[in-house]
């Protein structure tokens, strides 16, 4: 059995103990919302979305449980240009209306540029530059 979207979601908010099935879509509904995923898509399944809505998607699937640290890994790998700007102005507006760290670790310097306040460049394993 696949998950849908609001499944998605709803799957987190159960793990933290919610069990009340109209509040766990209502709020499903609500982080769908804030990632800009029409409220038409909240049962279907994830895989007929593009590729920057199930980015979206896993985005609201983590944010949802209100962590203080999120770590992003190349948050818009594979995604065409047009769609990473979008998804960049995206996180960078979660991260400061939540209040949240975020480590991002990516090859593209212009990620970093939008969405970091200080940055640390590695080379070799080795810290090779800090701003």
């Amino acid at each position: 059995m696949e998950v849908t979207a609001g499944g998605n979601i709803g799957e987190r908010q159960m793990a933290l103990g919610a069990r009340h099935y109209g509040n766990i879509r209502a709020e499903a509904q609500d982080w769908l919302q804030k990632v800009e995923i029409d409220l038409c898509r909240t049962d279907d399944k994830p895989k007929v979305f593009s590729g920057g809505m199930q980015q979206r998607l896993q985005i609201a699937r983590n944010l949802v449980t209100r962590p203080r640290l999120v770590f992003m890994d190349e948050p818009t790998g594979g995604l065409d240009v047009s769609v990473q700007a979008r998804l960049l102005d995206l996180l960078r507006g979660l991260v400061r209306e939540l209040g949240i760290a975020a480590i991002v670790v990516t090859h593209d310097l212009a990620v970093v540029r939008l969405l970091a306040d200080r940055m640390m460049a590695c080379s070799a394993g080795a810290s090779s530059s800090k701003a």
